[in-house]
């Protein structure tokens, strides 16, 4: 099922307010989350607009978590993160999603639960491909 109000749904543009579309993932999508302040952040969002992960047989939940697991190895690989926080939050948004946050020690908001969208950290064109091609060739 496809939302026409959903970002990750749609994709395009209302995706690109807040990440970037790396690649597709067995039933997932990964995306690089715009906002920097933990380098490597990314969102992994399942591929139909459901809200729970209630709402997925046990064999789809399963290839999901999957997917985040890989997810979250490419980010160990590209970044070497201390420790990656794991976060799904849609009170209003409704789109089954984890975001996958690189936490590193005596840095932003180390030892402390992260802050869902900072605002402090974005970066140009170039530094964002970069990052994607890192997490590309480790996923």
């Amino acid at each position: 099922m496809i939302n026409t109000h959903c970002g990750y749904c749609v994709k395009g543009e209302p995706l690109a307010k807040f990440g970037i579309y790396i690649c597709d993932l067995s039933v997932s999508m990964l995306i690089l989350f715009k906002e920097q302040s933990h380098p490597g952040r990314c969102i992994v969002a399942y591929k139909d607009h459901i809200s729970e992960m209630t709402d997925m047989s046990a064999e789809e939940r399963h290839a999901f978590y999957d997917d985040v697991a890989r997810a979250a190895k490419a980010i160990h690989a590209a970044f070497h993160p201390d420790k990656v926080n794991y976060g799904s939050y849609a009170d209003t948004g409704c789109h089954l999603h984890v975001h996958l946050v690189p936490k590193y020690k005596d840095q932003f908001e180390w030892n402390t639960t992260f802050e869902m969208n900072p605002q402090r950290v974005f970066l140009t064109d170039e530094e964002y491909a970069d990052m994607i091609e890192k997490i590309k060739q480790n996923v």
